[in-house]
């Protein structure tokens, strides 16, 4: 999730199991701290594109490393007083970080250094306000409110909210997959990979992709649910997946990596300069993706560092798109005819 959601979601954590035993403040800003730890791994410069990003949420999001790191920190809050109590608040702030990043689609890998799975349910976006702003205004209440009892409370409201939402989102991303396999097999389309993951900001329109079982099918499938849209059929639309050249360079250590992350969830292209253009399909939409990267001329493919190419809608007609889609009316994207940013 992003920052400002890690932040909030320490702060109400922290908040609530240290309660009246150390000054709000000090719960606030110790648990805004432990939130923020695990992402600084963003700051380290891997020399490679496609490196910077599988190896991002990896060692600093291991359940393991961070049950480590607990007690250290939780010497320095305490500074003496409520040891055991600060080691349960900031252990739960920390674990809380990756588990709350494995709701997105990107990859965690909770369980490194015995394995480098990346998990990731997809059922969350990395922004989201209804999840983040319950918990802004439940620390916010305990930090200021000078009931203490009465702050708690809020803090409590803000945290069982989030979570709520937390489980919603899964059972709308349940529903949606239910619905999009039953349209797959109504088309006759086998496809076994299907992802299902919110479009940016709420949990109501959701994006599917679907890849066919058949690795030489040159096409993935692509469509939007939302839980408006009633019995209207999904409407699929039919993109180029590049198989040739997946089969081709599937040897190639970055192809091989951004496989493996995404599990499968990948396209290749050649790019107008020559190079070997590969794209993570899970975040974004068609045509515009933030992780594609140029990986070298098809002669001499990961020879040199990948170069990461992101692209995006224009963005006011993307979100007024996302509203009125949200709301059910069948229109098409409009960024397909808009120019490129």
């Amino acid at each position: 999730m992003d920052s400002l959601t890690q932040v909030a979601l320490g702060s109400a954590v922290c908040v609530a199991i240290i309660g009246q035993r150390a000054a709000a403040w000090r719960a606030v800003l110790w648990g805004a701290v432990a939130g923020t730890l695990p992402d600084l791994d963003a700051l380290i410069d891997h020399g490679d594109a496609v490196l910077n990003m599988v190896l991002h949420r990896a060692e600093s999001h291991s359940l393991f490393y961070l049950s480590v790191a607990a007690p250290v920190l939780a010497w320095i809050a305490a500074n003496g007083h409520h040891f055991s109590r600060w080691w349960q608040a900031l252990w739960l702030v920390l674990i809380t970080h990756p588990l709350l990043d494995t709701m997105t689609i990107y990859g965690t890998q909770l369980l490194q250094p015995f394995s480098n799975y990346p998990f990731g349910l997809g059922s969350m976006f990395i922004v989201d306000p209804a999840y983040t702003l319950p918990l802004i205004i439940g620390v916010l209440a305990a930090w200021r409110s000078k009931d203490k009892v009465r702050g708690l409370r809020w803090n409590s409201f803000g945290l069982a909210f989030s979570t709520l939402y937390l489980g919603w989102s899964l059972i709308g991303q349940h529903q949606v997959e239910q619905l999009a396999r039953t349209s797959l097999k109504e088309l006759g389309v086998s496809a076994q990979r299907v992802l299902v993951t919110p479009a940016p900001l709420q949990t109501v329109l959701w994006r599917v992709v679907a890849i066919p079982d058949d690795p030489a099918d040159p096409v993935y499938h692509e469509a939007y649910v939302s839980l408006w849209d009633g019995p209207r059929p999904l409407r699929w639309m039919h993109h180029a997946r590049g198989s040739d050249l997946l089969e081709e360079h599937a040897a190639a250590p970055h192809v091989e990596r951004l496989s493996a992350f995404t599990h499968g969830f990948v396209k290749a292209a050649v790019s107008p300069e020559g190079q070997l253009r590969i794209t993570d399909l899970r975040m974004g939409q068609e045509p515009d993706y933030v992780f594609s990267f140029d990986i070298g001329p098809l002669d001499a493919v990961g020879q040199a560092p990948a170069t990461q190419i992101s692209s995006r809608p224009p963005i006011r007609p993307a979100l007024s798109w996302i509203g009125k889609r949200m709301l059910g009316h069948d229109i098409p994207q409009p960024w397909y005819s808009l120019p490129r940013q």
